[in-house]
């Protein structure tokens, strides 16, 4: 296993995170980044990606037209933001977001 301590300053390590969201459950879905970040972490990783609409589950079909879910997919992604402080990788992270009347399928990067 690599760590940062191999990984020469000019170089980025990245880490795919390839999980199994589910539909609709932002909170298990967040434990699921929060693990994958972990694990990433454990490798060394500077940074990992996850898949689209990791947040909300793929695909969230109408889910992405009730504000609650949009908002609770919101709030995830700025918890997210704030774990980050911790000096673990950063990450890119696909969620669903609503700006001026209309839905995006988004990513953060945090």
């Amino acid at each position: 296993m690599t760590t940062k301590a191999d990984t020469p300053p000019d170089m980025l390590r990245i880490a795919v995170a390839q999980l199994n969201p589910t539909v609709g459950d932002i909170a298990g879905n967040i434990a699921k980044i929060r693990e994958g970040r972990a694990d990433a972490a454990r490798h060394g990783a500077d940074l990992v990606l996850f898949t689209e609409l990791m947040v909300s589950g793929y695909p969230p079909e109408d889910l992405v037209v009730r504000p609650a879910f949009l908002e609770a997919s919101r709030k995830a992604v700025e918890e997210l933001a704030a774990e980050t402080a911790d000096g673990g990788p950063a990450m890119i992270v696909g969620y669903p977001r609503a700006e001026n009347g209309k839905r995006y399928n988004s990513v953060a990067v945090i």
